[in-house]
């Protein structure tokens, strides 16, 4: 195919961004085919825009099973990702799913059991994947130049949000329409990050507030700590609250410590093996020699189109995802493990975690049905 046929469910912000960019020809191999939208007055919006050169549909199904479509991204509530994932690639459709690839880890499961046995292209929208500023830092830490990692910690404030931004969507911040506020909506992005450089946790416990800034029911304001498998430590401190906000990632290792902030890498990198050195060093007090060096970094970030021309060369040529859908359910579970610690008095919670009790409790939080069901 010359190019990979799209179609978009939804057409609220992230829909109309990725409408827009598809049909001003960002992504080469792709085209906008379809919009599918139960709002009639965000069709009427959409054929504004487009015009005849789109397809239009009241349901999802219904563009899914046009045949007019090759592939699909959904940019709806997100409990509906899992679900419209598994029809489409039922149907023999690609499947981008935005993020969060769901809200509870049982339906992703099945979404990626589906995905697995369909023989189709399956990625998920963690466009930051793209930024090579990222890229170089799991490069550093993949590539063993911080050494043994012992400690690793992200603050991530620059999430602000007024309280007109939860006025403004009758789903947002609530249980029942988004599953969650900021760790389910903003944090995706950034836990994805987190566990693609320095791995997944072993067990987490946090401390959660909810509705602290903010008038709403979910939570705003989040302090997790994290055990690895090899014992080392994460921390993750992120807010609404904070403006100006900080985002700062720091990885300390045997070989030094890496710091991810302003857009630069610096690396503050050891002479020797601190492990080497604290076994060679007979005095009372002292430290290996220490080099600042600000690492190059060199490349485009290309955000969301990047990730949908990756997805779309993987369907045609083959090109490996940098993003593969399979993912998805590894930021999730860590997002449901911080909600179960901060549900139960801030227990530690094993990963992986108990995904039954989970989607138990939070039930219970949506008044006893999800808004799918």
């Amino acid at each position: 195919m010359d190019k990979v046929r799209i179609g978009i469910i939804g057409f609220g912000h992230m829909g109309a961004q990725h409408s827009n960019a598809l049909t001003a020809g960002k992504v080469d191999n792709a085209q906008l085919a379809a919009i599918a939208a139960i709002d009639p007055k965000k069709i009427e919006k959409a054929k504004g825009l487009f015009g005849d050169k789109v397809a239009y549909f009241n349901t999802a199904e219904d563009l899914m099973n046009s045949g007019l479509v090759d592939a699909v991204i959904p940019t709806c509530p997100h409990y509906w990702h899992p679900v419209y994932g598994v029809y489409a690639l039922e149907h023999g459709l690609n499947y981008l799913c935005e993020k969060p690839a769901g809200v509870y880890t049982n339906a992703v499961k099945r979404m990626n059991e589906v995905a697995e046995k369909s023989g189709k292209v399956f990625g998920v929208m963690f466009n930051q994947r793209t930024n090579p500023l990222y890229q170089k830092a799991r490069d550093l830490v993949q590539g063993g130049e911080v050494g043994r990692i012992l400690h690793c910690h992200w603050l991530i404030s620059s999430w602000f949000r007024p309280q007109s931004y939860y006025d403004n969507s009758d789903w947002r911040a609530t249980w029942k329409g988004e599953g969650g506020g900021l760790l389910m909506n903003q944090n995706p992005h950034n836990l994805d990050l987190w566990q693609w450089i320095c791995g997944m946790p072993s067990r987490v416990k946090a401390t959660v507030y909810y509705g602290k800034y903010r008038n709403i029911e979910v939570e705003d304001d989040v302090y997790a700590l994290m055990e690895y498998p090899d014992g080392h430590i994460g921390t993750y401190i992120t807010t609404i609250a904070d403006e100006p906000g900080s985002n700062r990632l720091e990885i300390s290792g045997t070989r030094g410590k890496l710091v991810v902030e302003h857009d630069t890498i610096t690396f503050w990198r050891t002479r020797e093996d601190t492990d080497d050195f604290q076994k060679r060093f007979k005095g009372e007090i002292g430290h290996p020699e220490i080099w600042k060096c600000e690492i190059p970094v060199k490349g485009t970030y290309t955000s969301h189109c990047g990730i949908i021309k990756n997805f779309c060369d993987a369907i045609q040529k083959g090109t490996p995802l940098l993003a593969p859908g399979s993912d998805g359910i590894k930021s999730l579970e860590i997002i449901n493990a911080i909600f179960m610690s901060s549900w139960t008095g801030g227990e530690w919670v094993d990963l992986p975690i108990d995904a039954d009790r989970y989607e138990q409790m939070l039930r219970e939080r949506c008044g006893g049905s999800f808004m799918t069901e």
